[in-house]
């Protein structure tokens, strides 16, 4: 994407892209299983906090980590496998900023339902599963939350969900988004496409760092100091 807006670079070899599209559905599965593990962390720190460190073991946060690399590697595995068999006679030209499985697809001069299937397999099972147990655990969460006795408590314990929560609304909000427009959305402009594309990879990471530093007191204190030697 960088390539693209800095040097005007236009093409990309056929494998490369294979290669590109491989990791990007690989990495966005893993972010996934991330916040999966991140809202685990969260259930158990608040509804069991006095076993936290008997239930979250090193060996057990280093499976979960493992299990979440496996699938986000097996999972996008079939999508370059199943592009680099479809025949490609319409154009060369892919409509978004970087090479994501549902626009190689919809290039395809043949039968491409295989593909399609399972693309929507995996948007279920990663999104859909990981939605749902980041539900329960929320669930349970602001449960043990409002049986907490004081206002400040409750507000206390659910600030420390905050920033999870945003994190988990930057990403996937605009995967949704992203998915619903590629699949059923051939009546949407061109540019459109590709500025919801560009949202979908820069916002989440540009508003991570933000939406966990506004609430580190070092970070305020040092913006603090700053400003006031600047006014000084």
């Amino acid at each position: 994407m960088l390539s693209i807006f800095w040097f005007n670079s236009r093409e990309i070899d056929f494998g490369a892209c294979l290669t590109q599209m491989y990791f990007i559905h690989c990495f966005s599965a893993m972010e996934s299983g991330i916040f999966v593990a991140l809202a685990l962390d969260r259930y158990v720190a608040i509804c069991h906090p006095l076993r936290y460190s008997t239930i979250l073991t090193n060996s057990i946060v280093a499976k979960i980590g493992m299990t979440m690399v496996l699938r986000g590697g097996m999972l996008a595995l079939p999508y370059p496998i199943l592009a680099r068999q479809w025949p490609y006679c319409r154009t060369n030209i892919i409509p978004q900023p970087y090479c994501a499985h549902i626009a190689m697809v919809n290039l395809a001069c043949t039968d491409t339902r295989v593909s399609s299937y399972y693309g929507l397999f995996v948007l279920f099972f990663v999104t859909g599963v990981d939605v749902f147990f980041i539900t329960m655990s929320y669930i349970q969460i602001l449960r043990a939350i409002f049986s907490l006795p004081t206002k400040d408590a409750r507000l206390k314990t659910f600030g420390t969900c905050g920033s999870h929560l945003f994190v988990i609304l930057a990403f996937y909000i605009p995967s949704l988004f992203i998915s619903l427009i590629s699949r059923f959305g051939q009546n949407v402009p061109l540019h459109f496409h590709v500025l919801v594309s560009n949202i979908y990879f820069f916002m989440p990471p540009m508003l991570n760092p933000i939406i966990y530093g506004l609430k580190t007191k070092q970070i305020w204190d040092r913006l603090l100091l700053l400003f006031t030697h600047e006014g000084v």
